[in-house]
């Protein structure tokens, strides 16, 4: 019996081989700012034909946090805002070879070591930018002056696509990982020399709560557009190697936001952080192993459930810590219109003003603890030092509202019947039955206080 164990230990290396070889693939593809509610998508023709019409698509897709460093967050740690534990570090103890390119976080700069979870990690350094930017390159930095980004970025996770894709066909290599985060649509709206001025004819939508009428807001509609471009051939780049190298049947591919975006609504400019659908709102595409090609979805899902659905596809249980659902599950429907499930998310953001943000050029700002005022918008403002707040956003069989609680002195109350108002003009919070408050304020409570598994129930 002594003599068989090396023969054993050789069986059972190569069975594990096997079951790694067998995991799916995953490519997630993550744009910076781009809404659904204000046709954000409008230039993504080959994204939604690609992944919409061949996968599902999402009508009911939220970010926990409307401002990019804490939806990344919770996208990485399948958890509520400033949390530390993180996705890729997961598949990468499972199995996996790990990609990562493009916008991290806002405050990374590229020092120390590169992030944990990471075989290859092409970090940019800071906040979004097209041109003269800084990558973190695995173990040191490069610079880049002239590379539009989002190119570079298409280029970088090209070769790694077919150096991991070449490894599987040789039956050596390794599921893969692979997230790509481009700059668009985020300011300051570049779009590629190629794609300057394709959209100079499009004003900003004038939705009924469109009232902001400044000279800059129809010229960053049509930049906003043509920035995603460049993102929407990144997409159909990917998916084409994937397709060539015969791997895009073994592979989920996934496409999103880290939150929305305004443009003119509510006398804002230009802006996130808000609790309205133009804010809160993203894109969701997934196309992949038993997902149906044309598939609707209704649910409503969070960025914080992605993380959870993506440890399913890899075959790992989601962690006791994490906040979010998988919704897999609800993928494999093989009914186009895919079977609806009742849920309440939860929205959150805190206001970020301080005497730090105030601009010597818009002098009333200091004094009215304003935030986010832009000299390029006229000094209008984006937002106030206290805007601190927490939403319930509800979607059920007869019911799609939000209802927010603003926890400021005023303890300000707002909430919106979409089926009635779509674009929400009418604040009902105060002509709620004090029942139907009571109710939502104590399920707005149980999420904000819940953790882990505990938030599902």
């Amino acid at each position: 019996m002594v003599g068989l164990t090396p023969l054993i230990a050789l069986i059972l290396a190569c069975l594990g081989n096997v079951a790694i070889a067998k995991l799916p693939n995953i490519l997630l593809i993550l744009s910076d700012d781009q809404d659904v509610e204000l046709r954000g998508m409008f230039p993504m023709e080959q994204t939604i034909q690609l992944l919409g019409y061949g996968g599902a698509l999402f009508h009911n897709a939220f970010t926990p946090t409307p401002i990019c460093c804490p939806a990344r967050t919770s996208l990485l740690t399948g958890m509520r805002a400033l949390e530390p534990r993180a996705l890729p570090h997961i598949l990468q103890q499972n199995g996996y070879n790990t990609f990562f390119g493009g916008k991290y976080l806002n405050e990374y700069w590229g020092a120390g070591d590169v992030p944990k979870g990471w075989n290859q990690f092409y970090g940019l350094h800071g906040n979004s930018r097209y041109y003269n930017y800084t990558l973190r390159e695995n173990s040191g930095n490069v610079h880049y002056e002239s590379t539009y980004l989002t190119d570079l970025l298409r280029d970088r996770a090209v070769d790694f696509l077919r150096n991991a894709t070449q490894s599987q066909g040789a039956g050596e290599g390794q599921p893969f990982f692979a997230m790509v985060a481009p700059p668009a649509a985020h300011a300051p709206f570049t779009p590629a020399p190629r794609h300057e001025g394709v959209f100079s004819h499009i004003k900003a939508l004038r939705t009924p709560s469109f009232n902001e009428t400044i000279d800059t807001i129809d010229k960053y509609f049509q930049k906003r557009w043509e920035s995603l471009l460049a993102v929407d051939e990144l997409v159909a780049t990917l998916v084409g190697v994937l397709n060539e190298t015969q791997s895009l049947d073994n592979t989920y591919v996934v496409y999103t936001s880290d939150n929305g975006y305004h443009v003119g609504q509510f006398a804002q400019p230009f802006d996130k952080r808000q609790p309205y659908e133009t804010d809160i709102g993203i894109p969701l595409l997934i196309r992949g192993p038993g997902i149906a090609p044309e598939s609707h979805v209704d649910t409503a899902v969070s960025l914080v459930d992605l993380a959870p659905t993506i440890l399913a596809w890899a075959n790992v249980s989601t962690p006791a810590y994490m906040d979010g659902q998988s919704f897999h599950e609800i993928l494999l429907s093989k009914e186009r219109r895919i079977p609806f499930f009742e849920r309440s998310l939860l929205i959150e953001y805190w206001g970020e003003g301080n005497v730090a943000t105030y601009n010597p050029e818009c002098p009333w700002a200091e004094q009215d603890r304003l935030a986010q005022c832009s000299p390029e918008a006229e000094c209008h403002c984006q937002d106030s030092w206290n805007n601190t707040y927490a939403c319930l956003r509800n979607i059920r069989h007869r019911e799609d509202r939000v209802y927010c609680e603003f926890r400021d002195n005023e303890n300000y109350l707002e909430a919106y019947d979409l089926q009635l108002d779509q674009f929400q003009m009418t604040n009902i919070a105060y002509d709620l039955l004090p029942i139907e408050r009571a109710l939502y304020s104590l399920r707005l409570r149980n999420l904000t206080q819940c953790s882990g598994h505990s938030c599902s129930l």
